[in-house]
């Protein structure tokens, strides 16, 4: 009998860039390896689409069909995976899917005696199972929020089986959103959403540059911080909230980004440097925040798409002088995968019907088996 699990898992962030597929296999010891990847970018068509859909444009039509391209697309990208890997389609166990998120409102709102969040994410696993003949787990997140969750963050589930203890960690992703789980001998583990990651980066690039975002942050670093408007742009109150708290496009949004704009610099390179100064400095004062009076911390790891900016990880380093900055690289881990791995480490155990939340990170009253199965 097999001691391991193949399993590819399937994840599209808040940057809407690509679907990335992995091909992990996971022991019954935990561990794991990536046996390979591939990546299907969005037309510009689709993508332009989906952020509409995320910024809350579009009628309840453009979702339904939205919810059914969207899952063809994840089951492409699964079965070019499999034919680029050369593994057999029959020795998959299953798929494990993160979706699209299109709406996250894990705050609570009443509706005459019914008082919940809320999260959407489009790509439905019963388009992926019959595309690609597949077992397809999927739309983890509502559980949590059923839970009394805000059905984020979830990676942190992953983060305690990948990373050895012995030090105390940050693992910080920095995706369209930034978020960090703390891996401490101090505290009981607990993670929350920093705040804007690349997401308002790429928005300036593309509306001030028409490049999808700063490659290797060479365009911040070209240009000057304004600190009149960095300190404008600190006093937004969702950073100053305690955690568990989770954010996204509903906020981050294009409405959001143009009205910062109207108090910005006029060069164009010093918004970029401006806004990705942000990121990392949100970043380090959520950290004195909430996690230094808890805990002291002797290194970060960095993942995402944010761990390839230079800018960055340069602010970051001047901004936590006495801290060690790391990638997940260091740990033989890819950056843009590392969020792939984590739903699949979800998709496991949701399998083997183990709970697979963190209820100290997401702020929901119990742990629970999240996640949904198409046959």
């Amino acid at each position: 009998m097999k001691n391991y699990k193949n399993i590819i898992s399937l994840m599209s962030g808040t940057s809407v860039d690509s679907i990335d597929a992995c091909l992990v296999r996971i022991f019954d010891d935990l561990s794991f390896n990536v046996i390979d990847s591939y990546s299907l970018k969005y037309s510009e068509n689709i993508r332009k689409k989906i952020l509409e859909l995320a910024n809350g444009a579009g009628s309840v039509a453009d979702i339904c069909y939205m919810n059914f391209v969207v899952g063809d697309l994840f089951a492409r990208a699964v079965n070019l995976l499999i034919k680029k890997s050369g593994i057999k389609k029959e020795d998959i166990d299953f798929i494990s899917s993160h979706g699209q998120t299109v709406c996250h409102l894990p705050q609570k709102q009443k509706i005459d005696n019914v008082c919940t969040g809320s999260t959407l994410q489009i790509g439905d696993i019963s388009v992926i199972s019959q595309k690609t003949g597949i077992l397809t787990i999927g739309d983890f997140r509502p559980k949590d929020i059923a839970s009394g969750g805000q059905g984020a963050p979830l990676v942190p589930f992953a983060d305690r089986i990948i990373f050895p203890r012995g030090k105390n960690r940050l693992i910080q992703n920095i995706g369209g959103i930034s978020n960090v789980t703390v891996l401490s001998d101090d505290v009981e583990i607990f993670a929350f959403d920093n705040g804007p990651g690349n997401m308002l980066i790429d928005y300036f690039m593309q509306k001030l540059f028409n490049q999808p975002y700063d490659k290797n942050g060479q365009i911040a670093l070209k240009g000057n911080i304004d600190f009149n408007w960095l300190n404008k742009l600190l006093k937004e109150p969702y950073y100053k909230l305690d955690p568990p708290k989770s954010t996204g496009r509903e906020l981050f949004n294009s409405d959001y980004a143009e009205n910062i704009f109207l108090c910005a610099p006029a060069s164009e390179y010093d918004v970029i440097a401006t806004i990705t100064y942000l990121t990392a400095k949100v970043i380090v004062q959520s950290y004195e925040d909430f996690i230094f009076p808890k805990t002291n911390i002797d290194e970060v790891v960095l993942g995402g798409g944010g761990a390839y900016n230079q800018a960055i990880i340069k602010y970051l380093k001047e901004l936590l002088p006495s801290v060690l900055i790391k990638t997940h690289e260091d740990y033989f881990i890819p950056n843009k995968l590392k969020e792939c791995i984590a739903f699949a480490y979800l998709g496991y155990f949701a399998f083997n019907k183990q709970t697979n939340n963190i209820h100290s990170c997401t702020g929901a009253d119990e742990n629970v088996i999240m996640g949904k199965f198409s046959y």
